[in-house]
């Protein structure tokens, strides 16, 4: 029994694939304009009756739900193909945070507390000339803190950020 699951799950997935290739091109976009038109003009044939209302009414409904699902699955696969690609990454770029890897699994608040973090990543590297000088939080303000011990003794420009 779970050979036929695994061979009905495998054409579970071919068919929303091709469904969402179908439904999201040209050709499906050209067919859901004919069907309109189709229904319009059988509008007369019917006497714009109730009936012939409720039948275009019933398809879109139908449609509207199946493709709710069938677009969450496809937006669900894409994301989860991103989140690899950007995993894989991460993990193989050297002075890049090891943190960041399944950053999707953390808690809202927990990627509010890493946001700040960025954050003043940023502030740091706003007033960096060389954009490629850190790679990380930890390492940017290592750095930071460096430069900041080796210009002790130097005079310092003003600039409008101070």
């Amino acid at each position: 029994m779970p050979r036929n699951r695994s061979s009905f799950g495998r054409w579970l997935e071919h068919f929303s694939t091709r469904a969402t290739q179908i439904t999201g091109s040209t050709v499906g976009f050209s067919l859901a304009v004919l069907l309109i038109i189709a229904w319009l003009v059988s509008g007369p044939l019917f006497g714009f009756s109730n009936t012939w209302q409720l039948v275009i009414n019933t398809a879109t409904t139908v449609v509207t739900f199946l493709m709710v699902f069938l677009i969450q699955r496809s937006q669900n696969k894409e994301s989860l193909a991103v989140q690899l690609k950007l995993n894989e990454l991460v993990a193989s770029k050297g002075g890049a945070s090891n943190r960041l890897i399944d950053i999707e699994d953390l808690s809202e608040a927990e990627l509010r507390v890493l946001h700040t973090h960025f954050r003043r990543l940023v502030e740091m590297s706003r007033r960096e000339t060389d954009l490629t000088r850190s790679h990380s939080i930890e390492e940017a303000q290592t750095r930071h803190s460096e430069k900041l011990r080796a210009g002790a003794g130097k005079p310092r420009a003003s600039t409008s950020d101070d």
